[in-house]
């Protein structure tokens, strides 16, 4: 009887500090300011994220590993938490131009950068991204 292989989930936690806008221009600034409330900040404002992503697979009977942690923590800061950090969502990242600089959108869009780049490092899957904005709220991705 051959055995199943286990399925074990890895993560990796970084952190970047950016400023963004909840605000939608197609609307007047008092509908922006009774949907996004503070959010809708003409000035913008900022938050200390933490970016949790976490893979899935077999680990390599060679190493132990599902994936080299280095290797995932180097294409997270060089794919995603360099391109936002102590930047300007709506303005300064390439990848949020013409979106919604929500939580919601900018997860999502993670998730597509770091899927993509993915099988460069490790035959693992993706399988979640968790932002969090603030120590109460934050949003988590499976990709579907």
């Amino acid at each position: 009887m051959r055995m199943k292989q286990p399925l074990v989930y890895v993560s990796r936690k970084e952190h970047f500090n950016a400023a963004h806008k909840l605000y939608n221009p197609n609307w007047t600034e008092e509908k922006n300011k009774e949907v996004f409330g503070p959010c809708a900040n003409v000035n913008w404002h900022g938050h200390n994220f933490e970016l949790v992503v976490t893979v899935k697979g077999i680990p390599d009977p060679d190493t132990g590993f599902v994936v080299d942690l280095k290797r995932l923590s180097q294409l997270i800061k060089e794919r995603v938490v360099n391109k936002l950090d102590h930047k300007n969502i709506n303005m300064d990242v390439d990848f949020m131009e013409g979106k919604m600089a929500s939580c919601e959108i900018l997860v999502v869009e993670i998730w597509k950068i770091l899927e993509a780049g993915l099988p460069e490092i490790t035959e693992a899957k993706m399988h979640c991204i968790k932002l969090v904005e603030t120590r109460n709220n934050y949003v988590e991705y499976y990709g579907e």
